[in-house]
């Protein structure tokens, strides 16, 4: 996780991320501090649940989304290391080498793979962001848009041995869903789907076979709870087991028997990041996972 020091929503992003949003008269500083005090918060919930949190600082006032870093690298239980290419010019200067040295420095790395070259031909694939990875059933889920191209996502595919399947989604006004990631989430047991975003019915079909047929029971959210990022979540493992970190915005919208069904595998973790969601993204975008085995 990257703490950021001087936070704002981008204007680099604003044109295609409908989730990213500017409050009117609020002071530049302020919102910078609002934001470096929820991200401590943050870590501090996540570590209390036992799970290790890397935290690297970011002082640049060059970078407003650093605060999100699982756009621009990977990991993988293979060993493999990926580093991306970012839409956004000053989303570039996010990437960093001090982060993967740590990485090859406590993990298990068996090879760093970087398409960031990409960016001169105008093809993007941002990470983690857009792309939903099921590490299980070996399978990458993806919305094109204009930060996740298919041909390249075809290149990451064939490299790190997973199969891919590209749909597409939309909010209520038919503008495309920038990430997948604020869309859809998929745990061990369940994935959480807003379903009548998918405008084609043969590719709603085809994505809920795939779910039922890796076993998982699929949480139908609506596209109003997908605005308020009831998508963007992420399990993690703690010393007591596993638990679904996501924001109190998401955590609120979702009704008493989403919740139930969440918690019949793990303990949901609700974080408090309004600030932070200024920018489009929410808690599953602010952690970069680690599946690299340690040292």
């Amino acid at each position: 996780m990257i703490r950021p020091h001087n936070f704002r929503p981008n204007p680099e992003t604003e044109a295609d991320n409908t989730f990213q949003y500017q409050a009117a008269s609020v002071d530049a500083q302020d919102t910078a501090r609002s934001a470096y005090i929820e991200f401590n918060n943050a870590v501090s919930e996540l570590r209390k649940c036992g799970i290790n949190v890397h935290v690297f600082d970011d002082t640049s006032t060059e970078t407003p989304d650093s605060v999100f870093p699982n756009n621009w690298f990977s990991t993988h239980p293979n060993g493999q290391v990926v580093v991306y290419p970012m839409y956004a010019p000053n989303r570039r200067k996010e990437r960093r080498q001090d982060v993967i040295e740590m990485l090859e420095r406590e993990y298990c790395v068996s090879q760093v793979i970087d398409y960031a070259q990409f960016e001169h031909e105008n093809l993007y694939l941002e990470g983690t962001g857009a792309m939903v990875i099921d590490h299980l059933e070996k399978v990458v889920y993806m919305v094109p848009s204009n930060r996740a191209n298919p041909a390249l996502l075809n290149v990451f595919c064939k490299q790190l041995g997973y199969n891919s399947f590209s749909f597409h989604a939309q909010d209520a006004n038919g503008v495309p869903i920038y990430h997948s990631n604020v869309f859809m989430s998929i745990t061990n047991e369940f994935a959480v789907l807003a379903l009548d975003m998918i405008p084609s019915l043969v590719e709603r079909d085809e994505l809920v076979k795939r779910m039922t047929d890796s076993g998982r029971e699929i949480i139908h959210v609506s596209g109003e709870q997908i605005a308020q990022f009831a998508g963007n979540c992420i399990e993690l493992t703690g010393s007591e087991g596993r638990i679904l970190a996501l924001s109190q915005t998401a955590y609120n919208t979702l009704t008493p028997a989403q919740k139930s069904e969440m918690e019949k595998s793990v303990r949901l973790l609700p974080i408090k990041v309004n600030t932070i969601e200024m920018a489009g993204g929410s808690v599953r975008c602010m952690i970069a996972g680690i599946h690299l085995l340690p040292k």
